[in-house]
């Protein structure tokens, strides 16, 4: 599944300070191997280049 802006998701990722947490799609970036990467905001930060695969769709 592909994220666009604005989209609610939730971080898993054991290495991040915001693993668990639910933020907001800010950026939407494509690698050179055509893949996306994804930028989220947080309520406290940021986190950048987070795969595709380390994030779900948050509920409405």
């Amino acid at each position: 599944m592909s994220f666009d802006e604005d989209d609610r998701v939730i971080l898993h990722d054991d290495h991040s300070e915001y693993d668990g947490q639910e933020g907001t799609v800010t950026q939407v970036m494509e690698t050179m191997f055509g893949d996306a990467t994804y930028t989220v905001s947080f309520e406290d930060g940021q986190e950048t280049g987070i795969p595709e695969d380390s994030l779900e769709q948050a509920e409405e």
